[in-house]
């Protein structure tokens, strides 16, 4: 790694830098999880709604944090917001290697919940748009680009230390490589002050002027914003439920855990391949009409999910799944800009992402007691791709203040 320094990065640095560090905390702290239920529930004796409830409570204090942290940005600490983000995730995975009561797993997902508030696509957004204000879409894209990897890193690099390690080791590892890589790596990233990066020359890309600065009241008064909130609420419940349920529905289909990783690893380059289409069709469409088109993919991937019969149909829905999931992300990260301006992007972006990570935090364990009110896997799908659809024809309303 480079030498810490006060000199400040590139851009092209910077944003290599920062797209490590989202590929990582994205495996780490949020994708992770799915893949330690059943070791938990196997060694520990634990309830599912029990094992859900902490990453509930996780992602439960990250919602909650979000606009203090957006507001941190804002006023210029964005470097020590996402350097104490993966830092606090090591300390809480290493709490969660040592849990053997339940007390104790809520307490290490509370600290991993206060790190993920710092870490994952939203501040590093804010970020970027403050500190590269003349290219905050190709920042955003390339980070969003690169972190689509993340489940794909996830799925198969846990697995391989699972056949080596019992599940408590895998966590410490998992810890040890938040602090003492990706911690510092950011701390070096965001080192000094900016210089200037105009957009390349030549460069054409619709629809990415940014609106005039609005001020957090403005913002909050237009309903665009709240379509929006409601839009990327929805979709965040969605991916929210479907990750943390992942392995035990495919399991309930059925499947080997061999075939069930054979779907998990194609959500990764589905999310990146949709954001290369992003890119491309960026050229001549603007952002709202994208998304329409790709968050599409939400409801029907889930109908495919829920009524598909065999590895064709789960490997379709994993594309769709992966797809709409990834352009979601992208495309809540380039159109507030384009809605609100940058001025106050951290708390626009802290309380749009505040609202929508509490429906997140809430969909594992929501989905964990309500099938116990159904019949099984099948129709909780089925109530999802109706709630996708409700989110598509919100996002289909919301048009620039």
């Amino acid at each position: 790694m480079p030498a810490l320094t006060d000199t400040a990065s590139g851009y092209r640095a910077t944003l290599a830098a920062l797209s490590v560090g989202q590929i990582v905390n994205w495996a780490a702290m949020y994708y992770a999880f799915t893949a330690f239920v059943l070791p938990m529930q196997r060694e520990l004796g634990w309830s599912k709604p029990l094992v859900m409830g902490a990453y509930t409570t996780g992602l439960a204090l990250s919602a909650t944090l979000s606009f203090a942290v957006g507001s941190a940005i804002d006023r210029g600490r964005g470097r020590l917001v996402l350097t104490a983000g993966p830092a606090l995730g090591g300390l809480g995975f290493a709490l969660w290697a040592a849990a053997t009561a339940p007390w104790m797993l809520y307490t290490a997902w509370s600290v991993i919940g206060v790190a993920l508030s710092m870490s994952l696509y939203e501040p590093a957004f804010a970020v970027v748009t403050h500190r590269y204000p003349s290219r905050f879409r190709e920042a955003v894209t390339t980070l969003t680009l690169v972190g689509g990897f993340a489940s794909t890193l996830a799925f198969p690099a846990i697995a391989m230390l699972q056949a080596v390690l019992p599940w408590r080791g895998v966590l410490l590892v998992i810890g040890a490589v938040l602090v003492v890589a990706i911690a510092p790596l950011q701390w070096w990233a965001l080192s000094g002050t900016p210089t200037a990066a105009p957009a390349p020359a030549g460069a054409h890309i619709a629809s990415t002027t940014m609106a005039p600065d609005a001020s957090f009241g403005e913002a909050v008064a237009a309903p665009a914003f709240w379509l929006l909130t409601a839009s990327f609420t929805i979709s965040m419940f969605g991916a929210g439920a479907l990750w943390a349920h992942m392995v035990p529905a495919l399991a309930a289909k059925g499947l080997s855990d061999a075939q069930a990783l054979a779907v998990l690893v194609w959500v990764g380059p589905a999310q990146v391949a949709g954001r290369v289409l992003f890119v491309v069709l960026g050229r001549w469409l603007p952002v709202h009409r994208i998304g329409l088109i790709a968050l599409a993919g939400a409801p029907l991937g889930c109908l495919l999910f829920a009524l598909g019969q065999g590895l064709p149909a789960l490997l379709a829905f994993a594309v769709l799944f992966g797809m709409a999931n990834g352009v979601a992300t992208l495309v809540r990260g380039a159109l507030l800009p384009e809605y609100f301006g940058r001025a106050a992007i951290g708390r626009i972006g802290g309380l749009m992402s505040g609202v929508a990570q509490f429906a997140r935090a809430a969909a594992p364990l929501a989905a964990a007691w309500l099938l116990l009110a159904l019949p099984g896997y099948r129709e909780l799908l089925l109530c999802m791709a109706a709630l996708a659809a409700i989110g598509w024809l919100c996002f289909a309303a919301a048009r620039r203040p």
